[in-house]
This record gives C-alpha cells, structure tokens and sequence, in this order.
C-alpha cells in the first residue's frame, strides 16, 4: 500500500487504543510513523544485482513475527528523539509503535504485491488482492478521520476510521469473490479448466478487475466490472514464458539464467516473453488498463552478456493519461 495508507492506519490504531497516551495526536504521530517504518526495506538495494530489492521488498520486515522487533527499533528511534520531550514514558511509546507497525503487513497483504507474512517459517508471498495498492476513496476518509482525532482529542473518530478500513476491505473481499466467479465463467465459456485463475483490483477502485487464468500454454487476461451494473471486458492471450523457444541461447548456468528464474519466483510465475521486444521478459500480473498485457515492469537480456552478467530491470509508465482514460471508460460504460 502507499505510505500515506499505511502511515494513516498505524495512527489509527494507535490513536484509538488505550496505550495510556494522554494525547491522542502524539499517539497518531508515533503511530503514523511506525505504520510506514516497515517499507524501510524497500533501501535494500545493490549497485551490482537489480532484482535484490524485489527479493526483499515485503520480505521480513512484513512478517508477523518481526512485528514485536520492528515495534522495538521504532520506539527506540522515536522515543529517545522526541518522546521523552513530549513526557512520554518509553512504554508508551512502545505500545504506540507496535501497534503501527502491526498493521503495514497485514493491510500489505490485502493488496495484489505478494508479503511474505509468514517468514522465517515461510517465503510464500500472501495477495489476498481484495484492495488497490493505491485507492484515494480509501485512504481519504482514512486520513480525515485521524486527522479529526488529533484536532479534537477524541478516540471515536480513530474507532471510526478502524470501523472505515474494516467495511472497505470487507467489500472488497466480496467484489474479489464476484470478479472471480465472472472470470470462472469466460473462461468455461471459452472451453477453458484453468490451471490458476486470479483476480486483481485495477487502479483505485473496487468495480472493475484484471482477470488473469493460465491453461497448459497460455495465460489469458481480461477485465470484469461487478457490482450493479456488471460487465465483461475481454482482452487477449499470451504465452507462457518457455525458455528454449524465447530464450534459446540462454545458458542454464549463466547468472542471466539465475535472474531469469528469480524474476518468476517473484512473479509467481506469471511470466512471458515479451511480443514487442526481443529477449525482454514481463510480468503479466499487473497493467494499467486491466484486459490489457501492457506491463508495469519487465527484464531485459543479451545474448552478448558474460556468464557473470545481470540482467536489466526496467519499469514501464509510459502514457498514463490515455491508459487512465481507457479503465475511465469500463468505470462508467453502460
């Protein structure tokens, strides 16, 4: 989620539990930072290997059981830079601090990104993909009721910003369960037994979702609107990455090949060659516009590369305007 949320949700929490805090705004504050301090992860990075931050971004800073730890660290920061200027005691300012650091990785895992929630016991990464990585009709009431509860020192608005998150999320786990069951039914009204068939929020909203389904060779990515007024939106088909078609010259042995299969893994394996860009791999999971395969990131490789080469991350925005006028159009399309 983005660090605004996440901030706004710890300061929620925070500011509504009886942690003995006398004002509520330090315990927003406190809160507030401790709800973004676990994306601190995202400074994991290398000069040499560009895939190390997508192996550690909501790694084990998002697991439940550093919660405790990262809690710790903040309050330790916090408490010796400003809390005990403010007469807080550093018990305080613990229970504050964990309580925001508590809520990043489970609201985290509400998006479509994949946390690691379960490490060091487990590296799977957990998407319950029920909300948007970025969502204003979410974080704004989010923000302007923990903003209320500082201004006028009064828990029930943070209670009432809980109250908000819960019955978003809530509604969003049903729209997941309507988008999947629409996607369940253009893929059997093609002839289709998905192997995997995914549902992901699109940008800001909880109506229309990107539809993902794989078969033995393809993967298969379409759109559905649901809610009042439901709708399909069919879009096209890749294949699934194969190496000794797309990638022939590709060594097993060489790091590019390590990449290679490091790039999947975070990917959860929805992968494919990319059909506009020779020896370029893309992560179909994610698109602007929802039935499209336009990726958000991909790798490129070089048959020229030594065998100790890496391959090179790249990002893709490119035309936001038109991309936001085409998912505008399934919001508000008869």
């Amino acid at each position: 989620m983005d660090p605004l949320t996440q901030g706004a949700l710890g300061a929620a929490l925070a500011q509504a539990a009886p942690t003995k805090t006398k004002n509520i705004a330090i315990a927003g504050g406190l809160g507030f930072v401790a709800g973004m301090a676990a994306d601190l992860d995202s400074l994991i990075r290398s000069s040499t290997d560009p895939l190390i931050f997508l192996e550690y971004h909501r790694h084990f800073t998002h697991s439940l059981a550093f919660i405790p730890m990262g809690g710790l660290l903040c309050a330790l920061v916090l408490y010796y830079a400003v809390g005990r200027r403010l007469q807080l005691t550093f018990f305080q300012a613990l229970a504050c601090c964990t309580l925001g650091y508590g809520t990043h990785a489970l609201l985290d895992a509400s998006t479509s990104y994949g946390t690691m929630l379960l490490w060091p016991f487990s590296e799977d990464r957990i998407s319950w993909s029920i909300v948007p990585i970025i969502d204003p009709v979410f974080t704004v009431p989010l923000v302007a009721l923990c903003v209320a509860a500082a201004l006028k020192q009064k828990r029930a608005f943070a209670v009432a910003a809980l109250l908000w998150v819960g019955a978003y999320i809530s509604t969003g786990a049903i729209q997941h369960s309507a988008a999947l069951s629409k996607g369940a039914q253009i893929a059997e009204s093609r002839g289709h037994e998905p192997i995997r068939l995914e549902a992901k929020p699109s940008f800001a909203n909880l109506l229309v979702w990107k539809i993902i389904y794989e078969t033995d060779d393809r993967f298969y990515v379409d759109a559905v609107r649901v809610g009042l007024a439901p709708k399909n939106f069919h879009g096209t088909s890749i294949p699934k990455l194969a190496l000794p078609r797309d990638l022939p010259w590709l060594e097993p042995t060489t790091q590019q090949a390590i990449d290679v299969q490091r790039f999947m893994d975070f990917s959860n394996g929805f992968v494919a060659a990319d059909p506009k860009m020779l020896n370029r791999v893309i992560d179909i999971r994610y698109s602007f516009v929802p039935n499209e395969i336009d990726p958000l990131w991909s790798i490129d490789l070089s048959p020229e590369a030594g065998p100790s080469a890496h391959v090179i991350y790249r990002t893709h925005r490119e035309n936001p305007r038109q991309s936001f006028s085409r998912l505008w159009q399934m919001l508000v399309s008869d």
